[in-house]
């Protein structure tokens, strides 16, 4: 056996298996649902702030929280220089305004699923990204699962 292999045997066991596994659609819509959660029990303002932490509770693997204002402006991301940003015409590379459909659909559903581009900040990569979001106090919470382009979920 190389060094090679054996190095990675001896990761893949030191490594527990939830950091090797991908987040899948599921574990985006119980992250959002948990977002709510804290949000009723904390508050308005604790609850953005606890969602912008890069190390807190609300990020796992590429899983994050994003909580949008109706008029489109993101009041929580892990990505600092998006707080405070109205998105409403942010476009992916298709030229899907994202933030805009999704705002849109939560004015006559409480929740819902879209799909659109986005960059996957694990894997550095432009990637699909299947979101699902909840209208929650006059705010949308949303969290999405990233795949491959190539891949299907």
């Amino acid at each position: 056996m190389n060094r090679r292999t054996l190095l990675g045997l001896t990761v893949a066991l030191i490594l527990p298996a939830a950091a090797w596994a991908r987040a899948g659609k599921e574990d985006a819509q119980a992250m959002v649902k948990k977002a709510i959660e804290f949000y009723r029990k904390k508050g308005r303002d604790a609850a953005l702030q606890e969602f912008a932490r890069a190390d807190g509770p609300f990020i796992d693997r590429d899983l994050y929280i994003i909580v949008h204002a109706m008029d489109g402006t993101c009041l929580a991301h892990v990505n600092p220089p998006i707080r405070g940003r109205n998105m409403w015409e942010e476009r992916d590379l298709d030229g899907k305004y994202f933030t805009r459909e999704r705002l849109e659909a939560a004015k006559s559903d409480v929740n819902g699923w879209q799909e659109y581009k986005y960059f996957n900040p694990e894997s550095r990569k432009v990637e699909l990204k299947r979101t699902y979001w909840e209208k929650h106090d006059s705010l949308v919470f949303a969290c999405g699962a990233y795949r491959s382009l190539l891949s299907s979920m």
